[in-house]
């Protein structure tokens, strides 16, 4: 008998071990933009200024990202802009929005919510950049470019984290490439007289 409930108590104990284990985290790629070709400008500098800063609580999530939003813009700064000209002169990229926010849906509540998976979160992610040509003379500002994006996706309320963190890669690089796309056209539209040739 008593080895019988030793047996039973092992079971038990292996089991919830089981349980409670973890899956391994995920490793996502680094976003990258050098690949797209660098856009030289006519300056002697190009600075990064971020504007935003990630109040690390909720509702915000940004800094639980697996590459957070403004990291992301960051290297598509570094990745794209190059300095190739004119002393006196400089660029400025400045993040001014890097924020993804959570927020707790209403879910079915009785027999209905036994049987129903709701979707149980909405995550609303934001982001906006700007590029400036300022002269050191003055320091006034002769060229402005500007872009903008934003996602918005819900999640069932039994997602798993890994699954969770793979939704929230997936809206960054997808607001990454349109905003790229957006701060490209700008640059070659609104600041092509200071395109180093």
């Amino acid at each position: 008998m008593k080895l019988r409930l030793i047996a039973i108590w092992a079971i038990f104990v292996t089991a919830l071990a089981g349980c409670s284990t973890s899956p391994p985290p995920q490793r996502f790629p680094e976003l990258t933009y050098g690949h797209l070709g660098v856009m030289r400008l006519d300056v002697e500098k190009v600075e990064i200024v971020n504007e935003y800063q990630a109040p690390l609580a909720p509702p915000n999530v940004d800094h639980l990202f697996p590459i957070p939003p403004e990291r992301a813009m960051r290297r598509w700064a570094q990745d794209r802009l190059a300095a190739n000209g004119t002393p006196g002169r400089y660029a400025r990229f400045v993040i001014t929005d890097a924020k993804v926010t959570e927020t707790n849906l209403p879910r079915s509540t009785g027999i209905t919510g036994a049987f129903t998976k709701d979707q149980s979160q909405r995550y609303d992610l934001s982001m906006s950049a700007a590029i400036e040509i300022r002269e050191d003379r003055g320091n006034f500002r002769s060229g402005y470019a500007t872009a903008s994006t934003s996602r918005s996706r819900t999640v069932r309320e039994d997602i798993t984290i890994n699954d969770r963190e793979k939704v929230w890669f997936e809206m960054l690089e997808q607001a990454m490439n349109e905003l790229n796309t957006e701060l490209e056209r700008q640059i070659k539209g609104n600041m092509a007289r200071f395109m180093a040739m």
